[in-house]
């Protein structure tokens, strides 16, 4: 979980019912539409070349709009004849979305209209009706689960120092369409205010898992279904609780402020579109460890040596990491790298 300077890869899937998308090759900006299209309600069958008195494999002769073309209530979709003209209307506002072998046509109800944005400056590697690839240079930050909608914006820092937790109070509409870093913890009432607020996205050190259920539901798993657009978007970069982001993290984030930033949700990442030479991350970033209140995630950036066993309260005996905080055990630290 360090900051690097890569060529990336990120992959849009597509909901059903794509009607454009970017061709292979096109060169697209993070926040680009990439695809669009819509998704349909329930279908009505009308009767199309029985009515008109022609054969099913001429049906499309007279058809007076293509396949996949939205009519109107009342339009005519297919007619014939001059002097005695028959005509076949559409019976609601749809999508004339199939032609069934016997003549009879499919209009579907449109419930609703989506598009996809591309979450990187570079090109469209591949593209097809299930999903494009988009493959760009960026600085990059792996973070541990990501939820909403993609998110574009410039990167503002909503904090003073690295162990803040960001309270509602800092948020205000003058944020709106940029991507907020939060700080060691970010609550839901102050990423539902963000939101409120117009704010792109939050990105925190950490939320309470209890805030997430609050914004998201109790189904919160990471893409375990489509995030809906009016949806928050929140990147917890090291875990969930409350976890002050280490120097290594957070410097860079200050640095980079006010340049143009995406959240590819995903994959949990954020890119940030700055020079190569834009920041010097540390080359190694510090442990994280689980320490003993309430589960609360610390970096280890002081002196740190590994210790003898010893028993703990909910423990017989472990391994320690000595820090100037005290012991921890073993088992509760983990490198970030």
């Amino acid at each position: 979980m360090t900051w690097q300077f890569n060529e990336w890869h990120t992959t849009h899937a597509l909901p059903l019912g794509a009607t454009k998308r970017a061709e292979v090759g096109a060169r697209v900006r993070a926040g680009d539409i990439i695809a669009s299209g819509t998704t349909y309600g329930s279908a009505v069958r009308v009767a199309a070349a029985r009515r008109l008195g022609v054969a099913p494999d001429d049906l499309a002769r007279v058809m007076r709009v293509p396949l996949g073309a939205e009519v109107e209530k009342g339009a005519i979709i297919a007619r014939t004849g001059r002097r005695f003209a028959r005509a076949v209307s559409a019976p609601i506002e749809g999508r004339v979305a199939h032609i069934r072998a016997d003549g009879d046509l499919e209009l579907a109800t449109i419930v609703d209209r989506w598009t996809v944005r591309a979450t990187l400056d570079g090109i469209v590697k591949s593209s097809d009706d299930s999903e494009i690839v988009i493959e760009g240079f960026a600085w990059g930050l792996q973070g541990v689960a990501a939820y909403g909608p993609d998110a574009f914006g410039d990167l503002t820092l909503a904090v003073e120092t690295a162990g803040m937790e960001l309270q509602p109070s800092r948020i205000d509409v003058r944020q709106q369409g940029r991507i907020l870093v939060g700080g060691a913890r970010s609550g839901a009432e102050s990423i539902a205010r963000a939101h409120a607020c117009g704010a792109a996205a939050v990105v925190a050190g950490a939320v309470p898992a209890s805030g997430l259920r609050v914004l998201f539901g109790d189904d919160t798993g990471a893409h375990s279904k489509p995030m809906r657009g009016d949806m928050p978007t929140v990147l917890c970069l090291l875990g969930f609780g409350n976890a002050p982001l280490p120097a290594s993290l957070f410097a860079p984030l200050a640095e980079l402020a006010g340049t143009r930033a995406a959240i590819h949700s995903a994959s949990a990442r954020l890119f940030v579109f700055a020079a190569r030479d834009a920041i010097r991350p540390p080359a190694q970033s510090p442990s994280l460890a689980l320490v003993s209140d309430w589960g609360a995630l610390r970096p280890l950036e002081g002196s740190v040596t590994l210790g003898e066993e010893m028993a703990f309260p909910s423990e017989m005996s472990a391994r320690v990491v000595v820090t100037a905080d005290g012991p921890i055990p073993a088992a509760n630290v983990r490198s970030l790298a």
